[in-house]
């Protein structure tokens, strides 16, 4: 298996491509700087109390208050009160945190009414980013990510993944962490904790506790709202959680970016360093991996498989729903059973990539080719929870119903990945016709010409075309390009986008933005 990551980075955006045998896999788009991420911990204000709904709305900064159920407080509200009032008591001195004495849990029936009241002072975690005209959506069990384990206060569990499935190694983890874990503090052991020594997982302890009591001591000098501790960038966080053995490139277009990479995989794995890996073609970094086509073909309504087998891919506002069609799929002498469980399975393999692709959460109903025959439906259903294994998601899969559809309920925690994939004709601009395709190459000079003059980064810009575009302008010695450049006393760059219509063209600057005439 091979597994790349494209990093793409402008002023602007990080869009970050996983790619898995060069199929793509996961896209992310990430803002730099980004705030209201999941798994920041802030430090709130209870704004309103909602008794129906059990329920209550904090302000932690961000333009719409964030939504806190009652389910998702945590067993050990009364215990972060505590933490937090103690903090900010000015008689009171804040004691070493495993000594802390824990007050009893909230019962897990109660009402929201009985433990928080309009204007407290609340410490909350990010479950859930803004999506739509959705505030954030919060939890109150605090909880810190490593690479290794995950860090609870106020737990003294020590719990080990699933998918560690050796007894002997669950054990070797269990014992061993017994006698490294302070008073106060509880773990979960990740799936990437398998094999590794109790010294590596006893630095990344340290460095987790280290970073909460630091916060701590943060507590005592702000008021909320107020960030406590920023989770990772978008970028690390994806490189935290999917790096393993089967990695072997991170290309990444932008220098900084690059070397803030290179020093994260450093600290968490030291011996994956040499596979980050800085780009710097000419061809933009997404078209030289492929990865804008990909896009360009995989997000749109129908989704195109092989052998003529498509999906139809349509959202709702309720849920989202796959329709799966056998297309002009040659039939030959196979039985209608037979080709159906064939044409399922395959859209089966896409369907999982197009959920962790798009990041499809709530409910997805499935209506794939009917079949009869009861141990297909068996492994149809099989091969759907195989597949989905992969998916770091929350997700559940029922079992097909005699009507051939499936049902699944898929977790999302921020919003989802919906690309147009429909765009407005670049040469007539939508109205079905286009100009003179003689005339192109003065509208590029005019607009070259007006760039040298008004715009005070014209000495660095470059005009992105089509091959043909590009092979006649670069044509002979005195070329047009060149003419241009002593004519307008500007560096213009040419830079060939395949992707690009016949007469397509853009002007990007320093930065890579596009310039806007």
């Amino acid at each position: 298996m091979n597994n790349e990551l494209v990093i793409d980075v402008t002023s602007k955006t990080i869009t970050i491509a996983l790619l898995k045998d060069r199929d793509l896999i996961e896209l992310n788009k990430d803002k730099p700087n980004k705030s209201f991420s999941v798994g920041d911990i802030y430090l709130g204000k209870v704004k309103k109390l909602m008794p129906g709904l059990n329920a209550a709305f904090i302000d932690i900064g961000y333009k719409r208050d964030a939504f806190l159920h009652y389910l998702d407080l945590g067993h050990q509200l009364q215990s972060f009160n505590k933490l937090v009032w103690l903090a900010n008591s000015s008689k009171y001195k804040l004691p070493a945190f495993s000594k802390f004495n824990p007050e009893d849990d909230i019962d897990k029936n109660g009402k929201i009414s009985q433990v928080l009241s309009e204007g407290n002072i609340i410490l909350v975690q990010i479950a859930k980013e803004p999506i739509s005209s959705k505030g954030p959506r919060l939890g109150g069990e605090i909880s810190l990510p490593g690479r290794n384990i995950v860090l609870i206060p106020f737990s003294n569990k020590i719990s080990i993944s699933q998918k560690i499935r050796s007894q002997e190694e669950r054990q070797r983890l269990k014992e061993a962490l017994k006698g490294i874990v302070p008073n106060n503090y509880g773990i979960i052991v990740r799936t990437a904790a398998k094999s590794k020594t109790i010294s590596e997982i006893d630095n990344e302890l340290k460095n987790l506790i280290s970073k909460w009591e630091k916060a701590l001591i943060k507590l005592g000098s702000v008021k909320p709202p107020e960030l406590i501790i920023g989770e990772l960038n978008r970028t690390s966080t994806i490189l935290r959680d999917v790096l393993n053995s089967s990695f072997n490139s991170i290309y990444i277009n932008d220098e900084s970016t690059y070397k803030d990479v290179r020093g994260f995989i450093e600290d968490i794995a030291p011996e994956k360093q040499k596979i980050v890996k800085y780009y710097n073609g000419n061809v933009p970094i997404f078209e030289q991996f492929g990865v804008d086509k990909q896009i360009k073909s995989l997000f749109g309504k129908t989704v195109t498989i092989k052998n003529g087998i498509y999906l139809v891919i349509e959202h709702t506002e309720a849920l989202h729903v796959i329709d799966v069609n056998s297309g002009n799929r040659s039939k030959n002498t196979e039985s209608q059973e037979l080709s159906a469980i064939e044409v399922n399975l395959e859209a089966a393999d896409e369907i999982a990539r197009q959920l962790r692709l798009r990041d499809m959460g709530g409910i997805i109903v499935i209506d794939f080719i009917d079949m009869r025959e009861l141990a297909h439906r068996k492994q149809l259903y099989a091969r759907m929870k195989e597949i989905m294994a992969e998916d770091p998601s929350k997700h559940s899969i029922l079992p097909l119903s005699k009507f051939g559809i499936m049902q699944i309920t898929r977790q999302r925690v921020r919003p989802e990945m919906n690309i147009k994939t429909v765009e407005k004709c670049p040469t007539c601009k939508g109205s079905g016709e286009i100009k003179a395709s003689i005339l192109i190459v003065d509208e590029i000079e005019n607009n070259l010409k007006y760039i040298a003059k008004n715009r005070p980064y014209s000495s660095k810009i470059t005009l992105k075309v089509h091959n043909f575009i590009s092979a006649y302008l670069t044509k002979g010695f005195w070329s047009l390009i060149r003419k241009w450049r002593f004519k307008h006393k500007i560096r213009v760059k040419l830079q060939t986008v395949s992707s690009y219509g016949f007469l397509e063209y853009h002007f990007t600057d320093s930065n890579g933005d596009e310039i806007i005439l």
